[in-house]
């Protein structure tokens, strides 16, 4: 019997494949299409939750079209903030489709903060409008510096307005940000000034399952586009009802949290990503609608970019190969 080995790539590893935004927002766009037509399998994520707002998910994913098949076991401890840790971090593994056999095993934590802005580019490129200028961002974490980067691949963007409950927070992220795009970013000390009169808006603070939500039915402007992150935790029931279209991810997802106590003032989506990329449900209709894309997080867009980092970095000689 030959030795199988596993590529082994540590979180500098994934980080110096070096894969850009541009393709990894490609890769989710041509996802979702298979999504839409039934051409993917991704059950619901299960998970465990050993401390009070912090979860341990178990992702799995199969993409024929990507060649992609494979798992995230993934956590995040809102906690970890006070210890000097990631908030997300986790380990992805990656299987040949046609054996089963592992051939990768990799750190998740720059591909879930690189997919997950990725996915709202996506999102935003058919419900936002296409003229969309300026960003509110609240919670200016990993999230708040990924969701950007997507949005600048896919939008001339010239101003940023930048919230968070921490102001040190927001105040380092304008400085990282104004320095490596040269765009204006204002710090604000409301969450309202990072949501009104913006044309994208994203939220990524932490996942509560009793949260206090901030934002108002009438902060989101006419012709804007939000992104949610961090389920219904920022965003007031009667704000989510206000929007002219609620999309997310996946709505199988969305039902399934829905079980475990989440979401019940959230309206049921009119249709999820794969439907609308692929052009079976309308994006935005017109200028002057209130659109929002609730994105879970899916397995899916752990697969379509792992499968990626994998393959650069089999070209480019990086990671370790261990036996099995």
């Amino acid at each position: 019997m030959s030795e199988h080995t596993v590529l082994y790539l540590s979180r500098a590893d994934v980080e110096s494949v070096a894969l850009p935004m541009n393709q990894i927002i490609d890769a989710l766009e041509a996802m979702f299409v298979e999504k839409g037509k039934g051409e993917v399998e991704m059950p619901p994520k299960p998970g465990i939750h050993p401390r009070v707002d912090a979860f341990i998910h178990a992702m799995p994913a199969h993409i024929p079209r990507l060649g992609s098949a494979g798992i995230k076991w993934v956590s995040g401890y809102w906690s970890n903030r006070e210890r000097g840790l990631p908030y997300i971090s986790g380990l992805l593994i990656l299987n040949d489709p046609d054996t089963g056999i592992p051939i990768s095993v990799m750190d998740a934590t720059w591909i879930t903060a690189m997919r997950t802005g990725a996915a709202t580019a996506v999102a935003a490129k058919h419900l936002a409008r296409r003229d969309s200028r300026s960003v509110g961002i609240v919670a200016c974490g990993v999230q708040g510096r990924s969701n950007l980067e997507a949005l600048m691949c896919a939008f001339d963007l010239e101003r940023v307005k930048a919230f968070d409950i921490a102001a040190d927070a927001a105040e380092l992220y304008a400085a990282e940000m104004t320095e490596k795009y040269r765009l204006e970013v204002e710090v604000v000390g409301h969450p309202r000034e990072a949501v009104s009169d913006l044309d994208l808006v994203v939220t990524s603070g932490p996942i509560l399952k009793n949260p206090t939500p901030a934002i108002e039915a009438d902060w989101l402007s006419p012709g804007s586009f939000a992104a949610v992150l961090d389920f219904d935790s920022y965003w007031q029931g009667e704000a989510l009802k206000a929007v002219d279209k609620l999309a997310t991810d996946d709505i199988g997802q969305l039902d399934y949290y829905r079980t475990v106590g989440f979401f019940q003032e959230t309206p049921r989506p009119y249709a999820d990503l794969g439907a609308i990329v692929s052009g079976q449900a309308p994006g935005r209709e017109s200028d002057d609608e209130r659109t929002l894309c609730m994105n879970l997080g899916l397995a899916l867009e752990d697969m379509a970019t792992a499968i990626l980092v994998y393959r650069r970095a089999k070209e480019q000689g990086i990671g370790s190969e261990l036996p099995l």
